[in-house]
This record gives C-alpha cells, sequence and structure tokens, in this order.
C-alpha cells in the first residue's frame, strides 16, 4: 500500500493506528489481589496503548450481571489461578471473545469444547512457570545428593561435631544417576539445568525418541530400569488419566536402597499409600512440594517422617516469580493489539 501525496510512510501507520479500535479486556483470577501481583501497581504492566480494561478489579466469578455485561464486550480474558471455568452458555454471551491469556500452565482447561470452533486462541506461560519449578527441582537434588535433609536432623539432635565422611560416606554431586520421569517442559529444563554437574542424567518418556534424547544428552530408558538404577528419581508428567497413580507400589519397590523420590508434578501421579509403605521402611526418602490431597490433614504422617522434606506446593512462581508470568501476558496482549500472532499459542484439544 502507498501512502498519500505529502504524507509518509509512519504518519500513514499513525493514521491506521488511531482508526484501529481499542482492543477491550476483563481479567479473572482468586483471589483478585492476585493481579497486584502479576501486573504491578495499578496494573502498570497491562497500560497499553490500544488496550483497554473494562475493569480495573478482576471478576472472581462470570455468572454475576456485571461480569455478563464485562464479557459481552471482551475480545480478551486474561486469567490466572482460581479463574472459573468458562461454559457454552458463557461464551454465547460473549460474543466478541477472541482470546484467552492465561497466567499458568495450560489455558484450555478454563474453555469448552464449543471454544475450537469459536475461534478462540488460547496463550499460556507454561515455560516460565516452568522455570521456578525447575530451579527448585535441581536446588532439591544437589541438596538430597549432599544428604543435607539427614545431616541437619543429626546436627540437630547431637548438638556436636558431625564427622561427615563417617556419617555420610555416600554423600556428593559427583557421579551420581538421576532419573527423570518426563521430558515435559520442566522437565527439559532440569535436564538442561544437569549438564552443570557432574552427573549421569537417564530419562524415562515414551514420547521422547532416541534422536530427541541423543541432542537432550540424556541416556534413554523404560521406567523400570530408571527406578532400579537411579540415586534420584524426579517426577515431570501432567496429571492425567494416563498417568494418574503410574508410579505405584511395583516400581517404588524398586527404588534402590538411598534413593530419593523428587515429586513437584502432582501428587495424583504416585500411589501415595505405597509410598508410605516404603517410607516407613526408611530405606527410601522423599521430597514432596505436592501430595494427596494437596493440603493434608493435620494429623497425616508425612508432616513428621524424618525421611520426608515436605513443602506446601512452592515449586511453581510465587513471590517477585509471579511478576515474570504478568509480563508475559502483557506482552501478548500487545501482540493482539498491534495484529500481530500470539507468540506462545497453546492447541487446544
Amino acid at each position: 500500500m502507498t501512502s498519500a501525496p505529502g504524507s509518509t510512510t509512519s504518519a500513514a501507520s499513525a493514521l491506521a493506528d488511531e482508526a484501529r479500535p481499542a482492543v477491550d479486556f476483563v481479567m479473572t483470577m482468586s483471589p483478585p489481589e492476585l493481579a497486584d501481583h502479576l501486573f504491578g501497581p495499578e496494573l502498570e504492566a497491562l497500560r497499553i496503548d490500544g488496550a483497554r480494561l473494562l475493569k480495573a478489579t478482576p471478576f472472581t466469578r462470570l455468572d454475576d450481571a456485571e461480569a455478563r455485561r464485562a464479557l459481552s464486550r471482551a475480545e480478551v480474558l486474561i486469567a490466572a489461578w482460581g479463574a472459573p471455568g468458562l461454559s457454552d452458555a458463557d461464551l454465547e454471551r460473549a460474543p466478541r471473545l477472541r482470546y484467552l491469556l492465561y497466567a499458568g500452565g495450560q489455558g484450555w482447561n478454563l474453555l469448552p469444547e464449543s471454544a475450537r470452533e469459536r475461534g478462540i486462541q488460547v496463550s499460556n506461560a507454561g515455560w516460565l512457570n516452568a522455570i521456578p519449578v525447575a530451579e527448585f527441582t535441581i536446588a532439591m537434588i544437589v541438596l538430597a545428593n549432599k544428604q543435607a535433609f539427614a545431616a541437619h536432623r543429626l546436627y540437630l539432635s547431637r548438638r556436636a561435631r558431625i564427622d561427615r565422611e563417617f556419617e555420610f560416606p555416600s554423600a556428593g554431586n559427583n557421579g551420581k544417576t538421576i532419573g527423570v520421569v518426563a521430558a515435559s517442559r520442566i522437565g527439559r529444563i532440569v535436564i538442561e539445568r544437569l549438564r552443570d554437574f557432574d552427573l549421569r542424567v537417564q530419562v524415562h518418556d515414551p514420547y521422547l525418541s532416541d534422536i530427541e534424547a541423543r541432542r537432550l544428552g540424556v541416556r534413554l530408558v523404560d521406567l523400570d530400569e530408571l527406578m532400579r538404577t537411579s540415586d534420584i528419581v524426579t517426577l515431570h508428567p501432567p496429571l492425567n488419566p494416563s498417568t494418574e497413580g503410574m508410579i505405584d507400589a511395583r516400581l517404588l519397590a524398586q527404588l534402590r536402597d538411598g534413593a530419593t523420590l523428587i515429586n513437584t508434578s502432582r501428587g495424583g501421579i504416585v500411589d501415595q499409600d505405597a509410598l508410605l509403605a516404603q517410607l516407613r521402611t526408611g530405606r527410601i526418602a522423599a521430597i514432596l512440594d505436592v501430595t494427596t490431597p494437596d493440603v493434608l490433614p493435620p494429623d497425616h504422617e508425612l508432616y513428621t517422617m524424618p525421611n520426608v522434606f515436605l513443602t506446601p506446593h512452592i515449586s511453581g512462581s510465587m513471590g517477585t516469580e509471579i511478576r515474570r508470568l504478568g509480563e508475559h501476558v502483557a506482552t501478548e496482549l500487545e501482540r493482539i493489539v498491534a495484529g500481530r500472532p500470539l507468540a506462545f499459542p497453546e492447541t487446544l484439544p
């Protein structure tokens, strides 16, 4: 397209930008205060020329009159943790909705099947959320190999000099074998960052080819061999019908004495009763950031087992890490406003 006589291309572009209607968007998440952590004070990351926020605070539900009015005008829905799912009826009342930008791992879970036919596009921040989980996992691998948790307990009980070589002759990160279950987004970052250590890394993933395994620099093994031969097993598959309970009693019994199981995925990946049975023997240890249920009852045995390091689902983005997810969403919104495709589109099922 050529510019009008006497005008410049940049001037023509500016006129086009002025003529382009604003992109209306709304937010949904719970608690609503999460928006400040994601986007900064006064939602500064979302203050984008050409984007118009229809309500300053996020909706925690979409079935009241105000939410329905806003959704009927919105072209973009920005969602985060605690967001309600959308129904077919919600989409009927949102004829202009074209994008869902999710500040987390999987946005399509919030949409009904009809979203595909409606042409709704989804972007998620899964890769960014994978970073702190992988970092947490690496830290736990290093500390577990150093037997730091056992040393901590021993030091607290004795309150005297500890002979490290006598008490922990097998401690250390040199030459240990790490078994990674699933070369998922998180699993791949873990593999990449383990290259900085003198560790052997092996992977089980039925979808990983030999060629991809060689590119990653890992040994591809079946799950039984991984469980038998790893000093540390770290779990990174998604939770779905095919992976629920996949780490069962038979596999847990194959862990070598002194091995550590790390779970930062979902509690349902592991048969928790079978894991408890193995932990009671004292022959293995576990680092659990997730359990079943995700918050255990206050009298649960896992809280007090000496060979368990239990954390309250902190491996994912939290604190300062959350802002990274908000910046990602803001960047995708900028692309929409500019008429560009999403940088991280999610494939709807």
